[in-house]
């Protein structure tokens, strides 16, 4: 492939990314770029738009699986200092795309500005916590979203504000752009509350969802009701329920683990069993919340 003299030497070849999975699983990216400047990203989506070749953009890999014969495409990771400056303004942060939710939170609390603690603990990056609104305990992140800068994948880049954005469980109107910094409307608190407030959280989430293995986060979407994803398939007897080395969790319901080797195909094995004992026990369609990558 004559990748433009700009990319040429940055272009790379597969490259495996079972590492850049918090799964730990899948095959290898036919073509690889670590994104550091906007000019970088834009001359690879205009490249990529021209030879029809498919685009992936990779944040810190936690909620996708990737097929075990990996990806046909260009998939980009977006680094460097630009996608990953924070800073505040008032009572506002503004925080690039490649930033982790666990940094955008501890640099909040390091100003004075509460409203992010629910989302102490989940893991994954600004950019992609917004197309899917991550959220927990009843919070979702794009509740506190006041601007979002987003680029198009024909390279246009533009600014949406909180008006033109459509949030929802699990949901946005953000999946067809690339989220390039987004700005989050806070409020002023003390730094021992804030404290406090993350603690508990964090708190909270270990005591239902702490997993030493390697995973993906929650499997399926909450279908709504008083029984979440996780009871419903609890309720199906299905924790501890393996395939090869993928395994349901014990702790909670709607985690599959990596137990050492996992492959692809064991875990989208037990995502359909999974999803066929909840559709025949309860008559409820599983949506799953992960990315699938083939």
């Amino acid at each position: 492939m004559n990748w433009p003299k700009s990319l040429s030497k940055k272009i790379k070849t597969e490259v495996n990314l079972a590492n850049y999975t918090s799964f730990k699983i899948g095959g290898a990216a036919e073509f690889f770029l670590l994104a550091r400047t906007i000019k970088e990203l834009q001359d690879a989506l205009s490249f990529a738009r021209n030879k029809r070749i498919p685009v992936f953009i990779l944040g810190s890999g936690s909620n996708i699986l990737v097929s075990d014969s990996g990806v046909k495409g260009l998939v980009i990771k977006l680094g460097g200092k630009y996608f990953k400056d924070l800073r505040s303004s008032g009572s506002s942060v503004t925080a690039g795309s490649g930033v982790k939710l666990s940094r955008l939170i501890l640099f909040a609390k390091t100003k004075g500005l509460s409203g992010l603690e629910f989302a102490a603990g989940i893991p994954g990056t600004v950019g992609g916590s917004l197309p899917g609104n991550a959220g927990a305990w009843g919070k979702s992140i794009g509740d506190l979203v006041e601007v979002v800068c987003v680029l198009g994948y024909n390279g246009r880049q533009k600014l949406l504000s909180a008006r033109q954005l459509r949030f929802s469980y699990r949901k946005s109107n953000l999946n067809k752009y690339i989220i390039v910094w987004a700005k989050f409307k806070l409020r002023k608190e003390n730094k021992g509350v804030i404290a406090a407030e993350i603690k508990r959280y964090i708190l909270q989430r270990t005591r239902s969802q702490s997993h030493c293995l390697p995973n993906a986060g929650c499997i399926f979407k909450n279908p709504g009701g008083s029984r979440g994803a996780g009871m419903l398939i609890d309720l199906c007897a299905l924790k501890g329920k393996r395939k090869g080395q993928a395994v349901i969790s014990a702790i909670h319901a709607n985690f599959i683990l990596n137990s050492g080797n996992a492959k692809s195909r064991d875990v989208l094995f037990l995502m359909d069993l999974m999803r066929s004992k909840v559709k025949s026990k309860f008559g409820i369609n599983l949506a799953p919340e992960i990315k699938l990558w083939r």
